[in-house]
């Protein structure tokens, strides 16, 4: 292929609560939860922030990175599955927002979680058939976990955006191959009006997450004709710090190829946001002419895999750019009460 990422971009709200705050408020072992999980702390998104103004940030971030004109932009697709309005897009308030043409084609997504990487995968079709320029693919979450259950010490907010394009003088990673991997797998589901998501609990594990990401990982490979030890980073979806540690090791990856990307530890899931934030955090750091593997998951089920090889470009385009290591290092913690204001956990009684 001759597409590739011309220009990226994060965002992660700086508040944070951490777990040992959520299990006092519900009598669970911190400890304990913190080690089932391999989690610290959480991202929570202020009051005024959502999937639409996070969205905006990054992609903001990735045009001064691309430094192209937004008036080349030919297409907008926004993953997500906390989208601030049920009819109304998000990819719509981005376009204003960024300066984009109006003579684009722009929609909403959603997988799950891997909604952002399905973006990416349409825009690319979109550039090599030279029907656009460029096309600008987005995932970001303020996921949604009930108190109590074990979501709510994972769920959280942050996304990032991919600037898609095939200028050989600015891509910044070149994007080898992609594939898919997708069954009808319900492990995870809202319905129309609930305000909060269920889960089969360990079935989500297996045959969900492990089956595809696994199955997806493994065809890439061999549609490339690599193996573990060709790749110097790699990126799986991560719902929680054990998940993508557990699926890297039965695939042969060694943990410092997956360590570089495993952002869940410290903001949580950010949902379809969560592969695509870890592939930005690695970016940030690799040099040219490495290759990475990224899988993500999303729950319905389904991966999608992409095997990049970085430029020269990289370095030099990267220092526009703003580090995913900056958001993670830029914190603010809330307690629990403030925290489910924020998140609108607390209803105020009328009459």
């Amino acid at each position: 292929m001759d597409v590739g990422i011309v220009g990226y971009g994060a965002y992660v709200p700086m508040y944070r609560i951490k777990a040992e705050e959520i299990a006092k408020v519900w009598g669970a072992d911190a400890n304990s939860i913190k080690r089932g999980l391999a989690i610290e702390e959480k991202s929570v998104p202020g009051p005024d922030e959502d999937t639409a103004t996070i969205t905006v940030e990054a992609a903001r971030h990735a045009l001064k990175m691309a430094q192209i004109d937004p008036q080349e932009i030919g297409a907008i697709y926004i993953g997500s599955e906390s989208h601030p309005y049920a009819v109304k897009p998000t990819a719509t308030i981005v376009a204003e927002a960024i300066g984009a043409t109006p003579n684009l084609t722009a929609a909403d997504l959603e997988f799950a979680c891997k909604a952002g990487t399905a973006g990416i995968q349409i825009c690319m079709g979109l550039v090599q058939s030279g029907m656009i320029k460029y096309g600008l693919a987005g995932g970001a979450d303020t996921s949604q976990g009930a108190p109590g259950d074990p979501l709510e010490y994972t769920a959280s907010a942050g996304g990032a955006v991919f600037i898609i394009g095939k200028n050989s003088g600015k891509v910044v990673a070149e994007i080898e191959s992609t594939l898919s991997f997708t069954t009808d797998t319900p492990d995870f589901w809202r319905r129309e009006g609930a305000d909060y998501p269920r889960h089969g609990g360990r079935f989500t594990g297996e045959p969900a997450y492990f089956k595809h990401i696994i199955a997806c990982t493994e065809k890439m490979m061999e549609t490339v004709k690599a193996k573990p030890s060709d790749f110097d980073y790699v990126v799986f979806h991560q719902p929680n710090g054990k998940f993508p540690m557990e699926a890297g090791k039965q695939l042969g990856f060694k943990p410092e190829q997956i360590l570089p990307g495993l952002l869940v530890p410290k903001i949580g899931n950010t949902y379809s946001g969560a592969s695509l934030l870890g592939l930005a955090a690695v970016l940030d750091i690799a040099k040219a002419d490495q290759r990475i593997l990224v899988t993500s998951y999303g729950s319905g089920a389904g991966s999608d895999s992409f095997v990049l090889r970085t430029t020269k470009e990289l370095p030099r385009a990267r220092e526009k750019g703003y580090p995913v290591q900056k958001y993670i290092d830029n914190k603010k913690y809330l307690d629990y009460g403030t925290y489910a204001k924020y998140r609108g956990k607390i209803t105020m009684a009328v009459g």
